[in-house]
């Protein structure tokens, strides 16, 4: 426990130099497999936070997401996603062949069609526990979920869904913020971890037969805490990450084993990244993204001043950054990590 302790200690400067709020989360994509969609999933449920968000929070007058430049790229204008443009629940769905889910938060103004591609839960910062007051943590999002069955979706519906169950560290930023113990720091990572396995055990019992939790980015890469050139990660950071996903790996083993079926599948997200940051693109040798860790909006992105100054700068082209912010990545970015992921996705996704 010693030695965890001292490996973590470093973070609390880290965590407390701002929460998450916008949170985290991951997804993966392909372009290609398209053949397999007839036996895939039909429709996608989102639980999770801001790497999957797409249009929930309800106050748009204190998110980011739906202030300008956020959007810029798609659909050309704050559409409440945490990007420039597409975020990952917009690759996996395309990844499945449907059309990317509708928000909780605008379902009741959406038609059966609409309906019928499944709904986003996901709220950005948000946690497994409660992280946020404005926005409702993963408990509540699967309680939502829960109220909508034999009403609007019905347990046909869910013999052919995939669940994206999403947390990307802000259970750990919140936690450390409000002074929580760096010797208890372990214990909790396994809080949050178990927390994540109630909730995943919990959708697949009222039906979903498809849950796929993605393996936590590399925090310690994220512009906000990377190195102030933008040239290394946070190793100690990242030993944090390593031990959270080795947990979720024995959580994802030990489902599948109980379930003798490949339910439970896990993206590893921890690892497409690094590729992307390796490769400066999808592939080796790219130079798309030449400085990966560099952020295309940098400072308070999406603040003016009380002279309506900009309290940010903007790149020229974010198709040339994977990180749109110094939490998420672009468009461009998410479709990398897709692109890397694509063809082992498609196989889980559709293995029975």
């Amino acid at each position: 426990m010693d030695s965890l302790i001292k490996l973590f200690a470093s973070l609390l400067l880290f965590f407390l130099s701002s929460l998450l709020l916008a949170g985290e989360i991951n997804g993966v994509e392909s372009s290609h497999h398209h053949h397999h969609h007839l036996y895939g999933p039909k429709k996608l449920f989102v639980f999770g936070d801001s790497y999957a968000d797409t249009g929930n929070i309800k106050n748009k007058s204190q998110a980011t997401s739906w202030k300008v430049p956020y959007g810029i790229t798609f659909p050309r204008k704050p559409s409440g996603r945490f990007s420039d443009g597409r975020v990952s629940t917009d690759f996996l769905a395309r990844l499945l062949r449907i059309k990317t889910p509708i928000t909780y938060l605008f379902k009741d103004y959406a038609g059966k069609k609409r309906l019928q591609y499944g709904m986003n839960f996901a709220y950005g910062g948000t946690g497994v526990f409660n992280t946020q007051s404005t926005s409702p943590n993963m408990t509540i999002q699967i309680d939502f979920f829960e109220q909508l069955l034999g009403n609007v979706y019905s347990q046909s519906d869910l013999s052919s869904s995939l669940a994206l169950v999403s947390v990307s560290g802000n259970d750990y930023s919140n936690y450390l913020s409000q002074n929580g113990s760096i010797a208890a720091l372990p214990a909790f990572i396994k809080q949050v971890v178990y927390q994540t396995e109630v909730n995943l055990r919990r959708i697949h019992a009222l039906g979903v037969k498809k849950i796929a939790v993605p393996s936590l980015q590399p925090l310690g890469c994220l512009p906000r805490y990377a190195s102030t050139s933008f040239q290394g990660c946070n190793e100690t950071f990242n030993a944090l990450v390593q031990y959270h996903n080795s947990l979720l790996e024995q959580v994802v083993a030990k489902l599948n084993n109980e379930t003798k079926q490949t339910a439970f599948a896990i993206f590893d997200y921890y690892n497409a990244f690094f590729t992307v940051f390796k490769n400066k693109g999808e592939n080796p040798g790219s130079r798309r993204f030449e400085t990966p860790l560099k952020p295309c909006c940098e400072g308070s992105c999406a603040n003016v001043d009380e002279k309506g100054v900009k309290m940010y700068t903007l790149c020229d082209d974010p198709t040339s950054a994977f990180f749109w912010d110094g939490l998420h990545p672009t468009q461009e970015g998410w479709k990398s990590v897709y692109s890397v992921l694509g063809k082992n996705l498609t196989a889980s996704l559709i293995k029975r």
